[in-house]
């Protein structure tokens, strides 16, 4: 039960929902619980919140109106979207996010009847994705042991293994689409029309905090704000023979609407840890494991992808880079002895510890009308029936 309050209090502090704001708690620079932070439509509109116990989101914005009710609280203007969040996290907003928590815990304001109206249970929200928009998502490729030559016999994958780690090299990155790409959790991946060779790949997200350019491995980590759950969906069909030479095309590969899962929400890194020591990510299609892995399989650490990427581009607050996936992708015949690519009506779990579960349904698309032979066409008309 909350404690009663000073009339004086009841007279300025309304929280919505009706439920009074009780005394101030003190600012703290530690943190009752930790907490997770995302984008939600809350009241028919796209809200940043933070989740607690991952059954809980506290609307940032409301809550934080309700805080500076209290003149014992400065005013500070709230983010309007997560990349805003995540510019001024460590320069203003951390502080009073870690405020409003403790502010919620010590009264009694999360659990039960006491909870105010800004704090929604998460079923009742819908979950979007974390950031909309990042200005660029990076993707590592063949960035695990056993993701590389998938397809070889098994005196073939050791050998490309042997031979890739006594020649790491530098990192390869690719670009991946941002809107149109990224969905959030529940979201469904819309297999493109004709395309029959859809992939899917979990990934570590890094969410980068900080301006950063020409970044030293050895110092990445101040750069990164938090890590979320991706999913890199991929087209294996490739392009059709014919017209230009090149023959590998990561635009039909990786750029499809709908191939960019990111979510369910964001930890920031105060509460995860360092991932080249704790990650565990797993994936399964329609309830059966695909894929699993740990930080120790990874051939570049995450450091050293954000010193390659920023020694190419300079990488902004709300920028992503994905660490590359695993062992078990739906081309390769190591795990499973045979192919097996992704159905409409399959449901994606992926999963990494710590952070959360990303629950994405497939189903397939109809025909487009019209176009002039210039679109990507089906892959049975250059690779047969499957």
């Amino acid at each position: 039960m909350a404690k009663p309050l000073p009339t004086t209090l009841l007279s300025l502090a309304i929280l919505a929902g009706g439920t009074p704001l009780p005394a101030q708690t003190p600012a703290r620079t530690d943190i009752a619980e930790p907490f997770k932070v995302g984008t939600f439509e809350i009241g028919g509109a796209a809200r940043v919140g933070m989740v607690l116990r991952d059954a809980l989101v506290v609307d940032i914005g409301a809550a934080n109106r309700a805080l500076e009710r209290d003149p014992a609280y400065p005013r500070i203007p709230m983010p309007a979207d997560m990349v805003d969040l995540i510019a001024r996290y460590e320069y203003g907003v951390k502080p009073r996010l870690y405020e409003i928590v403790n502010h919620l815990a010590a009264h009694d304001l999360i659990d039960g009847a006491t909870r105010p109206g800004f704090v929604h249970a998460v079923d009742e929200v819908r979950t979007l994705p974390p950031i909309m928009y990042p200005g660029k998502i990076m993707n590592a490729a063949v960035n695990f042991y056993s993701h590389v030559n998938e397809t070889g016999t098994p005196e073939e994958r050791a050998e490309a293994r042997r031979q890739r780690r006594e020649n790491r090299g530098v990192p390869y990155l690719f670009l991946k689409p941002s809107r149109g790409a990224v969905i959030g959790n529940s979201d469904q991946v819309v297999i493109p029309f004709g395309r029959d060779r859809t992939d899917w790949e979990v990934e570590l997200g890094t969410v980068i905090g900080r301006t950063a350019k020409y970044v030293a491995a050895t110092d990445a980590a101040d750069y990164i704000f938090g890590y979320t759950v991706t999913i890199d969906i991929s087209d294996r069909g490739g392009r059709p023979p014919g017209g230009n030479p090149l023959t590998s095309d990561w635009f039909v590969g990786k750029g499809h609407d709908t191939f960019a899962p990111m979510g369910p929400w964001i930890v920031p890194k105060e509460f995860y840890g360092d991932p080249m020591e704790n990650l565990h990510q797993t994936l399964s299609v329609g309830g059966e494991q695909m894929q699993e892995a740990r930080a120790g399989d990874m051939i570049h650490t995450l450091y050293e992808l954000i010193e390659y990427g920023s020694s190419i581009i300079t990488l902004f607050p709300g920028d992503v880079i994905n660490n590359g996936t695993s062992g078990g992708v739906g081309m390769g015949t190591a795990v499973r002895g045979e192919q097996r690519f992704l159905r409409p009506g399959d449901v994606i779990e992926a999963t990494i510890e710590g952070i959360g579960t990303l629950t994405i349904p497939v189903v397939g698309e109809e025909e487009p009308a019209g176009g002039t032979g210039a679109r990507l066409p089906p892959v049975r008309s250059y690779r047969g029936r499957r």
